[in-house]
Order: structure tokens, then sequence, then C-alpha cells
């Protein structure tokens, strides 16, 4: 113990003795463990922000995309009240989307995503209008057309005019404005429009537009404490009656499932981030390689008059086996501390959760760790196998 202990304190000092040469050297390995840790850590901050996403728009909800048969492309109206009566199910919502040219006056926009949808979307979404009224079954039943306003759309042709009661053109039909939501509000609708301007009408209008009678993507609100795996198999059965047991004619998906393909992706991403880093750990240990050969060649009388005063190999090894960890781990400690505070600060200008990943630093450490010791063992060897006689003629 007395021999570790100063062997120890003998390789602190060689280190201090060469304060520039050192610092150059752990400078490659900090550079290393810092790219590990901050792009781990980053990676698992936006990771988790993503979850909680999903995990706040799909709690207790399916979706379902119809890509359709030979004989029935899509579904009805009626398809959609055979679905919102399965015991597990609470409601279903029904998305139309068309990319409309939306005029008001000489003022003209293109390309501004326009959404069908029905009065129960209004109904989970209460407070999401801010002015005027939602849409309701009425304008369902008779495809009333009216609609409801994001203020992004208030501030692109309404500014300075009270919108609702106003007649907004969309693809060159007249609809009443008769609401207008905030996007924030609505606890979900930013993230179906992602924040984009939107004109939201009654489902059975836009289907009108599109000249459609078919409905390809729609929405299950599950009853609360309904299982989703078994609601799942509930609407796949009802489905494969509608589509005459004809295969692949729709996808029922869960949240959750979208949710699992994000995290597998996104472990893949870190993990081959991880790797790309880690080069820059094998490059920060050919410098520490190259630093204890030189320092072995400098050293040579110092290693000859220990020899000759009884030092056996083994302890010559080992001081400068020690030389070369400590160096590689005062270079990965400091790599975790700008790392963690790097990655804190990238997550704060993403405006993601910040993520304190004990993989990371451990695995950040402990490659560190690794380095100085697998490309500290050759100088140390060459030093341990020095033959004394040769050695103190360097004296």
């Amino acid at each position: 113990m007395v021999m570790i202990r100063e062997s120890v304190v003998m390789a602190l000092d060689n280190i201090r003795s060469n304060k520039v040469r050192s610092f150059l050297t752990l400078l490659g390995i900090m550079i290393g463990v810092m790219a590990v840790i901050t792009l781990i850590s980053t990676v698992s901050g936006v990771s988790g922000t993503i979850s909680s996403s999903f995990s706040s728009m799909g709690v207790g909800t399916l979706t379902v995309s119809v890509s359709g048969s030979d004989l029935k492309s899509g579904m009805t109206p009626e398809d959609l009240q055979v679905i919102s009566e399965l015991e597990n199910v609470d409601g279903v919502v029904p998305s139309v989307s068309l990319n409309g040219r939306v005029s008001y006056g000489n003022d003209v926009q293109t390309g501004i995503s326009v959404s069908g949808r029905n009065a129960y979307y209004f109904i989970l979404n209460e407070d999401m209008i801010i002015q005027g009224r939602t849409l309701n079954f009425i304008d369902d039943d008779n495809s009333s057309y009216v609609c409801v306003i994001s203020q992004e759309i208030v501030d692109e042709f309404f500014l300075g005019v009270d919108p609702i009661g106003e007649t907004l053109y969309v693809s060159g039909l007249p609809f009443t404005i008769v609401g207008r939501y905030e996007e924030d509000s609505g606890g979900g609708v930013a993230s179906i429009f992602n924040g984009s301007p939107a004109v939201l009408i009654p489902y059975t209008t836009a289907m009108k537009v599109n000249n459609s009678t078919d409905i390809n993507s729609f929405t299950v609100y599950l009853k609360e404490g309904a299982d989703s795996a078994e609601a799942k198999q509930e609407i796949e059965d009802a489905m494969d009656v509608l589509f005459d047991f004809e295969e692949d004619c729709f996808t029922v998906s869960s949240m959750e499932s979208i949710e699992e393909t994000m995290n597998t992706m996104t472990t893949m991403l870190s993990s081959l981030l991880a790797g790309i880093a880690s080069i820059a750990l094998l490059v920060g240990g050919i410098g520490i390689m190259n630093m204890m050969l030189t320092t072995v060649t400098e050293r040579t009388g110092e290693i000859g008059l220990k020899k000759a005063l009884g030092a056996v190999p083994g302890q010559i090894q080992m001081q400068f086996l020690l030389e070369s960890f400590l160096l590689s781990m005062i270079g990965g400690l400091l790599g975790v501390v700008f790392g963690l505070a790097l990655s804190f600060g990238l997550c704060r200008m993403l405006g993601t959760g910040f993520v304190l990943n004990v993989g990371a630093i451990i695995l950040g450490v402990g490659f560190s760790a690794a380095v100085g010791i697998i490309f500290g063992w050759a100088p140390a060897r060459k030093a341990s196998r020095l033959n004394p006689i040769d050695a103190l003629r360097a004296v």
C-alpha cells in the first residue's frame, strides 16, 4: 500500500513538472469524454421530451389509418358511428385535411392547412375557443360552411378587425367565421398543426370540398380505464367486418407503439453518436502513449538509478502505468464536468429537459480509465525492461 501511495505521489509530481505537455495530452481525453457525455445526455433529454409529448398526445387514444380495398376505399360517417358505439370507445374524431387557397378581401394565401373535425373534437378540447363558438353537431349534420380560425389566421387577415361573422374564402368557397381558438389552449391542437396557421371546418364540409365520400384517417378516444390492447382488438374486429375481412385495408396504432419505435431510434442514434465521439478518446489514448514513450526516453537515467537501488521491474512498470492512468482519469473527469455543463446549455437552448445520464458518465469515465491503462501499458512495459547498465549510461 505504501509503495502504491508513493508511486501515485511520484506520478503526480511528474505530471506537474511537465504542465504544458501533460495538459495537451489530457486535452484529447477530455474532449473525447466531453463529446460522449454531451451527445448522449442531449439526445436523452430530447428523447425524454419527445416521449412526454407522445404520452400527453396519446393517453387513451388509438389512431386508425385506412388504405381501403378494391370494393371499399375508406370509411363513411355511418362506419364511424359503428366504431363510436363499441364498448371501450368514448368517441371518434375524423381527420379530413386539405391545403386550401385561403383569402379575405384582396389578401390571398396558399398552402394553409385546413382540417375537418367533428363536434366531439371540440367537446374534448372545450377550453380551446377564446372567442365565438365551437363547431357543433348541427354543423356536422348540415355540412355547414362555417369555420373556426387560429390566432395566426387572425394575425394574417384580420389585424384590427373582429373576425367573428366575417366571411373567409377557402378554395373559393365562402365560410362564415364562428370562432377563434388559441393553439396552445387546445391541449393537442398545436401538436397537430405544429404551430402553423390553420382553419378548422366541419369534417362533412371538408369531404364535400375534397369531392370525397371517404374518411381515411381518424382518432379513437377510449373510455376512462379501458384497456388499450383490448380496445385495439375490438376496433380491428369491427373494421374487419366493415371491410369484409380483406387484408391490409387499415392500420390501428397506439402512441405507445410509436413511442417504442421512437425510443429504439433514439437509442440507436445515441449509440452511433457515442461511437463517433469515442474516436476522439482513441486519439487521446494515442497521445498518452506518445507522451509516455517520450517520458520513458527522457527518464532513462532515473530508471537506471532505481533499478541499481533495488527496484524490481514490476515497481517501475506500476509507476509509469499509474502516471498514464492518472493522466487519463484527470482528463476524463474534466470531460465529464464540461460535458454535463455543455449538455445542460444545449438542452436549455433547445427547450428540452436535461437528463443526468449516469450511464453516459460511467461510460466516459470507464472508457478514459481503460484508455489510460491500455495505451500506458506498452510504455510502462518498455520502462520496466530497460537494462540497468544501459540506463545508467544516460546519467
